[in-house]
């Protein structure tokens, strides 16, 4: 059995969309801050922001690296990398090189990974490894989990929100499986439910990104029995 802060707690309140407004990023922190999530994952720029309203919070700042596509150069990453942190950011969500995935290149996509993975554990902060599922293939992604636990990435994660599909429970298990248990599995993209957070659960996913965090705690909530948190926080999409 599960209680309230068991979902809270997995959910990264992503607010991520290119055409939110400074107003709806100012929403989107108060409504984490009111449900009592993990984190915010906020748009580079607005990581100050995010920090400053969280800051008498349990919410972490999370934010992204090299996103949405990850074709970046690894110095920009890197750079990406100390300069969120710098300005608050405790998680980072960084999208590999799909495009070096897709060639093979893995000494240059490990080298990338590490390079973010470096600058945030010299921090003492956190990172999460976006692979892009939708665009790789099965060997693909479990050479993907291999690095990331040679390299100590924090969590392995599925997508971005943005490619054709999200987090898929085949992927979610594949990941699972040959990741080694000191790295972590999030799934982000098409998580919109209470039902299927409970599933991914069940498969080993600690963290999920969605911006349908009303609905999934408001659900949670109402099943055990617990009082219905009220916000003017309007919901924000992001995936």
């Amino acid at each position: 059995m599960w209680n309230y802060a068991d979902i809270a707690k997995m959910i990264d309140h992503s607010l991520l969309n290119p055409t939110l407004t400074y107003s709806d990023l100012v929403a989107g922190c108060r409504l984490a801050v009111a449900y009592d999530v993990a984190s915010v994952c906020i748009m580079p720029y607005a990581v100050p922001l995010c920090s400053e309203l969280l800051q008498e919070s349990d919410v972490k700042v999370s934010t992204t690296i090299g996103f949405p596509h990850g074709g970046h150069t690894t110095a920009a990453k890197a750079f990406e990398a100390n300069r969120a942190i710098d300005d608050g950011a405790q998680e980072l969500d960084m999208v590999v090189n799909v495009s070096r995935v897709k060639s093979a290149h893995w000494v240059e996509v490990q080298d990338d990974i590490r390079a973010v993975i470096e600058v945030a554990h010299g921090r003492s902060q956190k990172v999460k490894v976006i692979f892009e599922n939708a665009y790789l293939t099965d060997d693909e992604k479990i050479r993907l989990c291999e690095i990331c636990g040679e390299l100590k990435a924090d969590w392995v994660k599925t997508s971005t929100g943005y490619a054709p599909t999200g987090a898929i429970t085949e992927d979610l298990i594949l990941m699972r499986k040959h990741s080694p248990e000191h790295v972590q599995v999030k799934a982000a993209g098409g998580v919109r439910d209470l039902d299927r957070i409970i599933e991914v659960r069940a498969i080993g996913v600690t963290r999920i990104g969605t911006s349908s965090t009303p609905k999934l705690l408001d659900e949670a909530r109402a099943r055990l029995g617990l009082e219905a948190i009220t916000t003017q926080a309007a919901e924000v999409s992001g995936y």
